[in-house]
């Protein structure tokens, strides 16, 4: 297998991708329980998720850079759909090796449930974390409408999401980056902005644990957790002590701990 240059954190990406375009990195190692797939949500990379690789000691882990964002730019379309059909492909290719279990991180949650919907059968397990749902709960707060200039609405994001102060800390180099995922970004946040249910929840069959912190917006979340097991009874609920929405930078030993907690009872309940 050829590969490109080692990231100092240990995930590395490889050339021999499934999905042509597909910027894809990994990290092996020795006798894994399963492999875990993270999925990254709006204006973030498969780089963020090499600390939680590094602590998920017992796992394969592999990490993406979704098609519009980073190293998968150049992908198109883009649309939901053409996402799960990414992750299917990863899926199916890591289901040759062992057990896969999905980690979805905000967007990238509602791929993986689509993904274990529309395909149950290479995954064992989907953990997501925060992963915005709001046809099942909207968010009362308001939204601002998007405009017409992705490259806008990325700085913006990112502004609302991380800090101004974030945002001017990064080189013109870095925020030139961000701007140019602006056009995935869009895409994504005008499919949540729709209230469109893009699939039934009660459809999946993949046992699930759906996690979120406890900072600002805990309680939105608390009271969406609390409708989702109704919804499909294979819906297991977690709150992370003290852990904001970027949990899988700012609490990846609590994640990793959590990815194999539940793993570990899954395998035991079988």
């Amino acid at each position: 297998m050829s590969s490109g240059p080692t990231v100092p954190t240990g995930l590395h990406f490889v050339a021999d991708s499934p999905v042509p375009g597909l910027a894809v990195a990994e990290r092996r190692v020795h006798n894994p329980l399963a492999t875990v797939i993270c999925i990254h949500g709006g204006l973030d990379r498969g780089g963020s998720f090499a600390r939680l690789a590094r602590r998920a000691k017992a796992f394969d882990v592999i990490a993406y850079d979704r098609r519009g964002y980073q190293g998968s730019r150049s992908l198109q379309p883009l649309s939901l759909e053409h996402h799960v059909q990414d992750l299917l492909a990863l899926a199916r290719r890591e289901s040759q090796r062992g057990p896969v279990i999905y980690f979805g991180h905000s967007f990238g949650g509602v791929v993986s449930f689509g993904a274990a919907i529309e395909d149950p059968s290479p995954v064992q397990l989907v953990i997501n974390y925060e992963s915005p749902l709001p046809w099942i709960l909207p968010r009362q707060n308001s939204r601002p409408q998007l405009g017409d200039d992705p490259e806008f609405e990325a700085e913006s994001f990112f502004r609302r999401m991380v800090s101004n102060s974030a945002w001017e800390r990064l080189s013109e180099r870095e925020r030139q980056s961000r701007r140019m995922d602006g056009p995935a970004l869009f895409s994504d946040l005008a499919l949540l902005r729709t209230g469109t249910m893009p699939f039934n929840l009660a459809d999946l069959k993949t046992p699930t644990l759906y996690a979120h912190g406890d900072w600002v917006v805990a309680d939105y979340y608390r009271r969406l957790s609390a409708l989702l097991p109704a919804i499909n009874p294979l819906i297991a609920i977690r709150e992370i002590h003290n852990a904001r929405h970027g949990a899988h930078l700012s609490n990846p030993d609590q994640l990793a701990t959590l990815i194999l907690e539940t793993w570990e009872q899954l395998c035991k309940s079988e």
